[in-house]
């Protein structure tokens, strides 16, 4: 990690992830999971927008891959919630915050223009296809020492073509 030019930290907002980043992964660049973002704006929207929501959806999510957090958060602040309901003010309230607190790690553009993923889906679906298919097969039981062992073991089977048997040759 020490050659890579910038590391990217992808994470969906959880409370303390940043704190840890910040610890363990100082120079990560931070960058809010798109589509934990969208999720948020999608729930807004219903909220607000009742069986209309979902083009009020699609225009935030818009903004925010294409203009960024600060372009969202301008848009959300001009909203007119008169005579909305108590639970339709009360979301505006929790999304305002959320995307408040984040607004500095949803540069989408510019993430987009570094040729940086903004979705965490592809790195699920590889802890599913690297670790899930190899340590959760029926009867497998792992002691933490083995699973760690076995883990680095299938990330290296597979990564790039010839990874597996250059580690094997130096092994020896």
């Amino acid at each position: 990690m020490d050659r890579a030019e910038v590391w990217v930290a992808l994470t969906d907002g959880g409370g303390g992830l940043e704190e840890f980043m910040g610890v363990y992964f100082p120079r990560a660049e931070l960058v809010l999971d798109f589509y934990h973002a969208a999720e948020h704006l999608n729930d807004l929207a219903k909220a607000l927008y009742p069986g209309a929501g979902q083009e009020r959806a699609a225009a935030w999510c818009h903004a925010l891959k294409h203009e960024g957090g600060a372009a969202l958060l301008a848009l959300l602040e001009a909203l007119d919630l008169r005579g909305k309901k108590a639970e339709a003010r009360e979301a505006y309230r929790q999304v305002l915050g959320y995307v408040r607190n984040n607004v500095h790690r949803m540069d989408y553009p510019r993430y987009r223009a570094n040729g940086w993923l903004i979705g965490s889906g592809h790195v699920e679906a590889a802890c599913k296809a690297v670790v899930g298919q190899r340590l959760k097969g029926n009867g497998m039981r792992w002691s933490e020492a083995g699973a760690d062992a076995v883990c680095h073991l299938r990330a290296l089977f597979k990564s790039e073509k010839g990874q597996w048997e250059a580690f094997w040759a130096n092994a020896a």
